[in-house]
């Protein structure tokens, strides 16, 4: 005899339960979501439209709730993961909360207590962006645009539905940062972003706080590249520069010098990679930003970490805690998810959309992961 697990005999008997008994007029209602899911970039599943159709039609009540419970399924994982962009996934450590998601058991409470129009309409993102780049779809009639939008829209289903009510979006193909609030954006920052071969990767976080006059940890690549070399050979340069090593570790000391400029964020990650200060301004004078090793160099620096802080610390009392040179941690009120993605359109507030220059080649092909190494980058 086989014994199975109890997980392995839950699922099976998942499995082989009945699907839902749907209504006409809720089989008549999934028709038009299939039909209107072409209206948010979603390739149209129409191969068991007619199928579903003949069956309603001839009364095959078994066969009718078969059908629709699948192709329920199916549009319902569009809605929550999107269907035709997969590949470009491969670079996306967002989680968006469906991961575990039971579209069976959903699609079944639905049909049970008449509530497709709300499961759907939960699904898809409500955030602001998304809706203007599906009515942008909507108007598109150029085949790559329309593309570039549809590959967007899905990175949206890709987000979180509940990003927080307050926190920081990080695009590197826009070379941005920007800050919302109750869905509202209320503030803006330029940012330098990786280079083509040392990409920003796309993770989630949490700012907990701000590090003035910060110490740069250098990681072992650099160090091996330059500053160990320098340290051997030119002892009075590399002080002078701040460097010096500690055992194995490199590290560089704050001050005008320092790679991580006046302050960096308080956001621990797996990849090492921050929102931070930097001493090359002149960099945020160029268009496309992607200068760093794969950190995000942030422009205003300290206005956004006066705005992250709120009162009483304001850009110029920050000011004066720089002007000290000591190393000084300040916690926010509260901590805020940071989202650091990549977007290749974005509305302009202004009833158009802003393509940006696909720089990581990411809206073309599939990218393998690449080594992600540890600030600054």
């Amino acid at each position: 005899m086989k014994i199975w697990s109890l997980p392995l005999f839950a699922m099976l008997l998942s499995a082989a339960s009945p699907p839902p008994h749907w209504s006409s007029m809720q089989v008549s209602r999934l028709l038009t979501l299939m039909e209107r899911s072409s209206d948010e970039g979603l390739a149209e599943a129409t191969q068991d439209v007619p199928r579903l159709r003949q069956a309603l039609a001839l009364g095959d009540v078994d066969a009718t709730d078969a059908l629709a419970t699948r192709m329920a399924q199916n549009l319902l994982g569009n809605y929550i993961g999107g269907c035709c962009n997969a590949a470009l996934r491969s670079n996306w450590h967002i989680a968006n909360g469906y991961e575990t998601f039971d579209r069976r058991g959903a699609i079944a409470s639905a049909v049970r207590d008449d509530g497709l129009d709300a499961l759907f309409g939960r699904a898809l993102p409500s955030h602001p962006f998304y809706a203007a780049l599906r009515a942008a779809y909507s108007r598109e009639r150029d085949p790559i645009r329309r593309n570039t939008l549809a590959a967007n829209l899905d990175r949206w289903r890709w987000m979180p539905r509940d990003p927080g009510s307050r926190y920081l979006l990080v695009n590197a193909a826009a070379f941005e940062a920007t800050l919302w609030q109750d869905g509202a954006m209320i503030g803006r920052w330029a940012v330098v972003v990786g280079k083509t071969r040392s990409p920003t990767p796309v993770f989630a976080a949490r700012v907990t706080g701000v590090v003035v006059n910060p110490w740069w940890e250098i990681p072992p690549a650099i160090a091996r590249e330059s500053v160990a070399g320098l340290l051997a050979r030119d002892p009075a340069e590399a002080a002078r520069r701040g460097y010096v090593r500690a055992g194995q570790r490199y590290r560089q000391r704050p001050g005008a010098n320092n790679a991580l400029g006046r302050m960096k964020l308080v956001m621990p990650n797996p990849y090492n990679v921050y929102l931070h200060d930097t001493p090359a301004q002149n960099l945020f004078g160029q268009d496309v930003r992607a200068f760093s090793h794969g950190c995000v160099r942030v422009g205003d620096a300290l206005g956004l970490a006066a705005t992250l802080l709120g009162k009483p610390h304001s850009r110029s009392r920050l000011g004066s805690l720089v002007a000290k040179g000591q190393t000084q941690t300040l916690s926010l009120p509260a901590p805020i998810p940071v989202y650091v993605a990549y977007f290749t359109a974005e509305p302009d507030g202004a009833g158009s959309v802003r393509y940006f220059p696909d720089v990581y080649r990411r809206d073309v092909k599939a990218q393998a992961p690449s080594p992600e190494g540890t600030c600054p980058r």
